[in-house]
This record gives C-alpha cells, sequence and structure tokens, in this order.
C-alpha cells in the first residue's frame, strides 16, 4: 500500500467485519480528503461509510453521517464502527450519537488516516 500501512496492520486483532470497516474508511476519507473517514456496520450486516462534512452552514462528523445513514435506512442498532483521522479518541458527541441509535456496547475502533488503529472505546 502506497501509504505505509500494511494489510496485516489493518487487520491485526480486528474479525474480517471490522477490517472491512476500516478499508471502507479509509477509502472514504482518501476519495474525499475529509478530515475524518467513518463506517459502520448495522444489526442485519449492511454498512455505511461516510466522510466529514465541513460547509459553512453545515457541519457533521464522519462518524454522525454514518448514523444519519443508518437511521434513513431503517437501521434497528449497530455491531460496530470505525473513525479514521487525526483525533487521538473518538469525539463524545459521536458516541452520543451511536449510544443514541444502538445503545450501549457498541465498539467503536479509532486510528490514523492510513488504517492503523490506535484503540476501541465502547458505547
Amino acid at each position: 500500500m502506497s501509504d505505509g500501512a500494511s494489510s496485516d496492520q489493518l487487520r491485526e486483532g480486528l474479525s474480517a467485519e471490522d477490517a472491512k470497516l476500516v478499508t471502507l474508511a479509509r477509502a472514504t476519507r482518501a476519495r474525499t480528503g475529509a478530515a475524518e473517514g467513518a463506517a459502520l456496520r448495522d444489526l442485519d450486516g449492511r454498512t455505511y461509510a461516510a466522510a466529514t462534512v465541513a460547509l459553512p452552514s453545515l457541519a457533521v462528523s464522519a462518524l454522525q453521517a454514518c448514523v444519519a445513514m443508518a437511521v434513513a435506512s431503517g437501521a434497528r442498532g449497530l455491531e460496530a464502527g470505525v473513525v479514521l483521522g487525526d483525533a487521538p479518541a473518538v469525539r463524545t458527541e459521536d458516541l452520543d450519537a451511536l449510544r443514541d441509535l444502538a445503545g450501549g456496547g457498541v465498539p467503536v475502533h479509532h486510528g490514523a488516516p492510513t488504517g492503523v488503529l490506535d484503540g476501541t472505546e465502547t458505547t
């Protein structure tokens, strides 16, 4: 991979389904050049990927955009999420949005834009 992150680094310690979320979040962020990329998987196995929206009249984090897409698609809950960017942890307001839809116990992996993860938080 051209950014220095190997496939093994992306997948170490993750299920195949969560590794797919890392790939989706990374690709979405890279495609848009946004500050963050995120991806979620709902209880039916559907995935949602989004990037940060930073317009003069609308600001939404990548994870919040994913939650909005999941809600608009009729998701009843979430299994896992990933957010990639420069922040050292998942923001409280992002965890709150996930918790509003899915309740407690949803793992959210976070890491660098390259896809190398540095931690997991839970709603």
